[in-house]
């Protein structure tokens, strides 16, 4: 079968094993759930409007993603109507959200169709364009006096086109003018119905942002979101720049970045974007708030924290969280390719309304956490876990663990640290986050909110959650990549260990200071601004080793399921 001229690249019964055998769903909530039913009439008026808006942004995502994802994915709803084959590719492509990616297991991506491949650049960046030719075209348009230019080419928010021998960058809000302008419209209707003030508030800043080529209105927008604590509706408009690869090359060119430098320009890989719908869980922010008020204390006890600017201040910590019950996941929360995003703590350092005195706010999802397969999870304790240490695994525990990760993005260095490392940037501060959550959990056992029982079924659920890994992680995915780190430090330095029978040990006695250990290890990386100096610390505690794959074997012998399925009914 072909799909605008292009094949697909799996049989019938390829596609049907994916889809039967391999996607996992996390159900998100329909109209029947409490949490929407308590919603007044104003308020499901205006969550009509914000998944509209939801739905508009995942083709922006698309767009940014591969310049044939919209193309491919209407061909493929056309022929899927009648066409069992096509309706599985169809789903294929919506669990990737796009025609190719990685799904986390196989170390070659994912791609749907022969011969479309996927760029190291996404649609950011021309296709042909590889890191050598960018640099080169960035130093001659610098000789020109071009400066201006190759800033918006560098910029998070800009497509980037040839222009002759040149590059030109397109400010998103001219790329997607006409998108935007829609859902500015839908966020406008929202705001109308909406019952909070401050969600209103937000709403309008948002839609301005949305229809101006003004950074200053980003700048606003995100300040006022980052001030919802107690308001019904979540809405988020994500942006996050993990999957721009060719950006980052630029910190391999040492003459350049210095060049760089003298003139200002910092490069930002390119944010992709998306949008959550969703509403808030009081339960679940009453605990998230527990945590959050120990954070002025936390950053105290950072490494080196007299060497660098924290984004918690000595007076407040400029953090809102909530945990959501969630209805769309669009855009870059769709893009599902070997996880899906648990929780997310925004706007990330390298967004100027925290230069600027603005917050961060913290969303936890509720329906992705509680997605987990408990009868593998048993088979997976019951083969390569002592006894002893099985009460100790709770999946509530990995959510207590991903509060003090997210949170752990508050502390630390400042952007301009971790934009230095080039390619290994999001690595190191996704291993700092972990890092920095289980170091920091024996405050939390000292403050009262957890207990001595608690701590050990965190340590245990992260080890055996996360360092149990199914494959080497591929595409520097940096989650994967600094799981696979913490893992061998961890390994080495005693605080877990494997018997004869290949079941897994921890001395909890070890635990905190082996974590604490590490925290300085890699505090130490980001301080260096150097991209060799990170480079080496990954390349040292990334090995793959026989355990690792004794592990995978035995997890890919239960059947592995790297795509997800996210069932929305809105």
């Amino acid at each position: 079968m072909k799909i605008n001229g292009f094949s697909l690249n799996y049989s019938a019964g390829e596609l049907k094993q994916i889809v039967d055998k391999q996607m996992r769903k996390v159900v998100l909530i329909d109209k029947n759930h409490p949490a929407y039913e308590k919603l007044s009439e104003g308020d499901k008026k205006a969550f009509g409007y914000l998944i509209n808006a939801a739905k508009i942004m995942n083709d922006v995502a698309l767009e940014m993603d591969h310049p044939l994802n919209l193309v491919q994915k209407q061909a493929l709803e056309v022929a899927a109507a009648t066409s069992p084959y096509a309706a599985n590719a169809l789903k294929l492509f919506n669990s990737l959200n796009g025609v190719a990616g990685y799904n986390g297991v196989d170390e070659k991506p994912v791609e749907i169709f022969k011969d479309i491949h996927i760029y190291e650049g996404r649609n950011f960046y021309p296709q042909d364009l590889s890191g050598e030719e960018l640099c080169k075209i960035i130093n001659k348009m610098l000789d020109e006096g071009k400066a201006e230019e190759v800033k918006k080419i560098l910029s998070a928010r800009t497509m980037v086109r040839r222009n002759g021998k040149e590059l030109k960058a397109i400010d998103y809000t001219e790329y997607f003018a006409e998108e935007f302008s829609e859902i500015a419209n839908e966020l406008e209707c929202a705001a109308h119905f909406a019952s909070d003030e401050l969600f209103k508030d937000y709403l309008g800043w948002q839609a301005q942002a949305l229809l101006q080529n003004n950074e200053e209105m980003d700048i606003l927008a995100d300040k006022h979101w980052a001030t919802m604590q107690n308001t019904n509706l979540e809405f988020t408009i994500s942006r996050e720049s993990y999957d721009d690869k060719l950006t980052p090359l630029i910190y391999n060119d040492k003459a350049l970045c210095a060049r760089l430098k003298e003139l200002n320009i910092n490069p930002v890989s390119k944010d992709m974007l998306g949008v959550r719908v969703g509403i808030m869980n009081k339960e679940g922010t009453d605990l998230l708030l527990e945590f959050k008020d120990e954070m002025i204390k936390l950053a105290k006890l950072m490494p080196f924290s007299d060497e660098y600017e924290q984004n918690i201040s000595n007076r407040k910590s400029g953090q809102t969280m909530i945990d959501a019950d969630i209805a769309a996941l669009t855009g870059d929360y769709a893009l599902c390719r070997g996880g899906i995003t648990v929780a997310q703590n925004l706007p990330n350092n390298d967004k100027p309304s925290l230069s600027r005195g603005g917050g961060r706010r913290n969303v936890y999802h509720r329906q992705v956490r509680q997605s987990s397969d408990r009868s593998k999870t048993q088979k997976i304790l019951e083969k390569l876990v002592i006894p002893e240490l099985h009460k100790y695994y709770d999946e509530e525990y990995d959510h207590l663990f991903t509060i003090g990760h997210e949170n752990g993005h508050s502390l630390g260095p400042d952007s301009s640290y971790q934009t230095a490392l080039g390619v290994y940037q999001h690595i190191i501060e996704e291993h700092k986050a972990d890092v920095i959550s289980a170091a920091m959990m024996p405050e939390y056992v000292k403050a009262g909110i957890i207990d001595e029982e608690t701590l050990k079924g965190i340590y245990t659920t992260w080890v055996v959650k996360r360092h149990f890994m199914i494959a080497f992680p591929v595409d520097k995915e940096a989650h994967r990549v600094a799981d696979l780190i913490e893992y061998n430090y961890l390994i080495e330095h005693g605080a877990i260990y494997f018997d004869e029978q290949k079941k897994l040990h921890i001395d909890f006695a070890k635990m905190p200071e082996v974590c604490r250990n590490l925290l300085r290890e890699v505090i130490k990386v980001q301080l260096s601004k150097s991209a060799e100096c990170a480079k080496e610390f990954v390349e040292r505690w990334s090995n793959w080793g026989e355990m690792q794959q004794y592990i995978a074997d035995f997890k890919k012998s239960l059947g592995v399921k790297p795509y997800i399925d996210i069932v929305s009914y809105f």
